[in-house]
């Protein structure tokens, strides 16, 4: 502001201009960088650190999962697993639920199959 010339006036924003595209490029850069930089060795000993309760999680949730998968099999009443779908929570338990459902049906629908062939023949 403190120039009357036009020309000058004009240089200097497009310099300030030109700066500012190029902090921005560099903030883009940086923060890309940042995105896709693989992680540090602290996180790596995070992890290991924290591997062994995983683990034991895992294993109690594959524990849980094979005592509900005996349990289903007792059951041979399609509305009462379908209560249990219902309030289930976990994916995996709906998943277990759904396939003894589907192995009840199709042990109906076998049980039912001879008894229409009879039928057609007569």
């Amino acid at each position: 502001e403190a120039t009357l010339d036009l020309a000058e006036r004009r240089r200097i924003r497009s310099a300030i201009r030109e700066l500012q595209r190029q902090e921005l490029e560099r903030d883009e850069e940086a923060l890309a960088s940042k995105r896709f930089r693989p992680e540090r060795g602290s996180h790596r000993q995070d992890d290991k650190e924290n591997w062994p309760r995983s683990q034991h999680l895992e294993e109690e949730q594959q524990a849980a999962l094979s005592a509900l998968s005996q349990q289903l099999e007792a059951i041979t009443d399609v509305e009462e697993l379908t209560k249990l779908l219902r309030a289930a929570g976990e994916y995996e338990e709906r998943k277990l639920i759904r396939a003894a459902i589907r192995k009840l049906r199709a042990e109906e629908i076998e049980g039912e199959a001879p008894s229409l062939g009879p039928r057609a023949a007569a």
